[in-house]
């Protein structure tokens, strides 16, 4: 994801006193901002960096779809476990393990000599930022007083959706001032910055001790992870032989993760939260939407590079409106919800969501980057900005106080699993739809064949068209299914 929103685990901790003193608190924040901000540049960077690391490593369409995908799969099947752990073995043990093991897979991605090997470079990466992001705000909770806490995590956010802005423009920049290989310099600084915020956790932490009381659900992230890869691998290769027999293992393997987590003893996945309408609502809207938002922000650069020509710098321009707007107007878009309620404001926030993409698609065929897919990415980041905080509002507002924590977890969650899904199917439509078009190679790999451009604009406009759909379901969903403030949630309703 580009941003984050609502916080993991917000729980006063039983050991806050021993925890830091209050003069290293600054240093915590910064840890977790610069930590957090790793993770989050993570997704714009290599979907901008995509055609080079193609052509670099001569990699198809589907490998191009795992190297985005191996990230997303692991992140998403063990971010609820890594929670989970940070408080069964302390937070600030597990989010520096997680740090660690986001480096060097990092510097496994810059060294990597095939796509393949990238991949599981990748699938590493999502294993450590499943242990570091939940720590992050885990870290600002048991660092401030929960009457500073709050600052704290405004501060944490603001930071964290400047550093999302610029990062993605600066890879842009070496992208296109460097050589075909600058995409590995990408990935290697991670090393200096990660080493950092190391520094800033270790040299001010007295104390986390662990909980040997909380228990970890192993079983359902194994299942999780076999039911999602099950999943992702056969939608990435629907049409081709063996697609059917991984969405049937995966759907088998999401069934028996359901069951188990009915009955494990510490689930990963609080299955009683969907008993609340409210809850179940937000995180519909959130799936479809947030599909949507990755589909785009995944497929649009490799349009904009390979199929228009432009330089990466000048791409990487199309992500500034999202971060700009989120980072300017969600504040008041939540203090908005509050007074108004988040359905109206999320449905909202979803139908300009919607008009935008409908404009990503009119704009396609134009190669009109100035003057009409700038503006449509315009109108999707105030539409965003109108949605992010009240999701988070509508999340927190359906639970008990209690169960915030999980719930904020689960929805973390399910945007994650929207990226990784909407990354494998909408692969197969874009491929298919080049083909049909006459495309003479293949989606996102730059060419000079007559048909080529023509032919990834109608496969890109075709997703856009697909992702308005699903925006305009998201407005619907929330209409429908999130309360006003007259008409409170009730759970099991």
């Amino acid at each position: 994801m580009i941003f984050s929103r609502a916080p993991y685990r917000l729980a006063a901790p039983r050991h806050r006193a021993s925890f830091c003193a209050p003069e290293a608190r600054p240093y915590i924040l910064s840890a977790a901002i610069l930590a957090s901000a790793l993770a989050m540049i993570d997704g714009t960077f290599v979907s901008i960096a995509m055609p080079a690391m193609r052509a670099s490593l001569d990699a198809s369409l589907s490998q191009a779809q795992w190297i985005s995908n191996a990230y997303m799969l692991t992140l998403s099947a063990l971010i609820l476990v890594g929670g989970a752990a940070g408080d069964r073995f302390g937070v600030a043990r597990v989010f520096a393990t997680g740090i660690v093991i986001f480096i060097l897979a990092s510097l496994a991605c810059a060294v990597a000599p095939t796509a393949d090997l990238l991949i599981a470079a990748r699938a590493a990466k999502g294993i450590g930022a499943a242990i570091m992001v939940p720590g992050s705000l885990a870290l600002i909770a048991r660092a401030y007083p929960r009457e500073e806490r709050g600052g704290a995590i405004g501060i944490w956010a603001a930071a964290s959706a400047l550093t999302t802005a610029l990062g993605p423009v600066v890879g842009g920049a070496l992208l296109t001032l460097g050589g075909p290989e600058i995409w590995r310099v990408l990935f290697a600084i991670n090393l200096p910055l990660g080493l950092v915020a190391l520094w800033l956790l270790f040299a001010r932490v007295a104390a986390d001790p662990p909980r040997p009381e909380e228990g970890i659900d192993f079983i359902g992230a194994a299942l999780a992870t076999l039911a999602l890869g099950a999943l992702a691998w056969g939608l990435t290769a629907l049409g081709s032989g063996g697609a059917s027999l991984f969405l049937i293992a995966g759907f088998g393997a999401l069934v028996l993760f359901i069951g188990w987590e009915a009955r494990a003893p510490h689930p990963m996945l609080p299955l009683g939260l969907f008993a609340n309408r409210a809850f179940s609502a937000a995180n519909l809207a959130t799936f479809t939407l947030y599909f949507g938002l990755s589909a785009i922000l995944f497929f649009q650069p490799m349009l904009l590079i390979a199929g228009w020509g432009l330089p990466e710098l000048t791409a990487t321009l199309a992500f500034v409106p999202l971060s700009a707007f989120i980072f300017l107007l969600s504040a008041r878009a939540g203090r908005m919800a509050d007074r108004i309620g988040a359905g109206p404001m999320i449905a909202g926030g979803s139908a300009i969501v919607a008009l935008a993409f409908a404009g990503l698609a009119l704009a396609a065929p134009t190669q009109n980057f100035w003057g009409l897919t700038l503006p449509a990415m315009g109108l999707f980041g105030l539409g965003m900005s109108l949605v992010v905080a009240p999701l988070s509002s509508a999340v927190m507002g359906a639970v008990e106080d209690s169960a915030t924590g999980a719930a904020s977890g689960v929805n973390n969650a399910v945007s994650r699993i929207a990226g990784l899904v909407a990354v494998a199917a909408m692969g197969s439509v874009v491929a298919a739809v080049y083909a049909g078009a006459g495309g003479p190679a293949s989606y996102g790999i730059a060419s000079a064949l007559p048909g080529h451009a023509p032919a990834m604009n109608a496969a890109f406009a075709t997703l856009a068209w697909i992702t308005a759909i699903l925006a305009a379901i998201s407005a619907l969903i929330a209409l429908l299914g999130l309360p006003t403030p007259r008409q409170p949630s009730q759970a099991g309703s």
